[in-house]
């Protein structure tokens, strides 16, 4: 989708912006209302761009204005529709700025509430997928690997090492630790009861198909593993979030992380320990391959830091 930025901006800096913004090809629309913002006091410019063209308005806005008070709004543009500049409209690709990754995955990696339900809920769910036949074992991998919000975190964490943002890193990391944590908490407690009441048994546990698939992956699990994370990386990168839920489903990651769960209150260590390193193996292919995607976005796309 094309943008849209607000950006508000020093009177005082307005017209060396306009001077810079105006060659652009890929500005197809820019207006000014001067005067017009209060928090920060000065100018409101408005500008339609194509996604070719947004980092180079951003690279502009934050040589423009820096050490000064100023705000950036984004949004995605439903279309752009302009005669002159149809050429160029039709020629734009997909790809988020720096700003909006960001934002994407402080918005679904947050540690809020909401999060920390739905990791759970995902716990209980893959719990469940372990000790079910294989039909209602397929609802619930495909279920817990969209319910339960586990990809956003370690993709925080790549971005963090790539761009160099500690708080980034370890807000990646504490939230990883915390959901996934909630995850397993969920998950053994989900087994408990289901033995408790004569669901389930922990033969059914250790003899499921699935346990042992995840027990003891070969290369083509670990290959569906590393095309879900190199997806993933790249639904996020492309802003393309209504798609993350294909490259979940390719990972094994929830599931591995409820087996330990399930193995602790089964009292089975030897599958606490190889649903652990499933687990680990899953979550380091989502961040290489989450910071190989964003380094090749960096060099191919955006040649720029983030503003802030």
């Amino acid at each position: 989708m094309h943008r849209t930025f607000s950006v508000s901006l020093p009177s005082s800096h307005t017209d060396r912006l306009l001077d810079q913004l105006r060659p652009l090809a890929y500005v197809v629309g820019l207006s000014i209302e001067r005067g017009s913002s209060i928090k920060p006091p000065g100018d409101v410019l408005t500008i339609q761009v194509l996604n070719r063209g947004a980092d180079e308005v951003l690279r502009c806005v934050a040589d423009v204005c820096q050490q000064q008070s100023f705000s950036v709004a984004t949004a995605e543009l439903a279309s752009l529709i302009d005669l002159e500049n149809h050429a160029l409209i039709e020629k734009d690709y997909d790809e988020a700025v720096w700003e909006e990754i960001e934002t994407g995955l402080r918005h679904n990696g947050r540690l809020t509430p909401n999060y920390v339900a739905l990791m759970g809920i995902g716990g209980v769910v893959a719990a469940v997928g372990l000790v079910s036949d294989p039909a209602p074992q397929a609802v619930s991998i495909v279920a817990a690997a969209v319910l339960a919000p586990g990809f956003d975190p370690l993709a925080k964490v790549a971005l963090g090492v790539l761009n160099r943002r500690k708080q980034l890193i370890l807000m990646g990391l504490r939230n990883t630790l915390i959901g996934y944590g909630v995850l397993i908490l969920c998950a053994g407690l989900s087994f408990w009861l289901m033995r408790l009441t004569g669901a389930t048994t922990v033969a059914d546990f250790i003899n499921n198909p699935e346990v042992k698939s995840l027990s003891d992956p070969d290369m083509k699990q670990y290959l569906m593993s590393i095309g879900g994370a190199i997806a993933g990386g790249i639904i996020v990168a492309s802003y393309r979030d209504s798609f993350i839920a294909g490259a979940l489903m390719a990972m094994a990651f929830i599931h591995a992380a409820a087996m330990v769960g399930v193995s602790l209150v089964a009292g089975q260590w030897h599958y606490a320990v190889q649903g652990l390193e499933r687990f680990g193996l899953d979550a380091l292919f989502i961040v290489v391959g989450c910071y190989l995607v964003f380094g090749l976005k960096q060099v191919l796309v955006h040649n720029r830091k983030p503003i802030v």
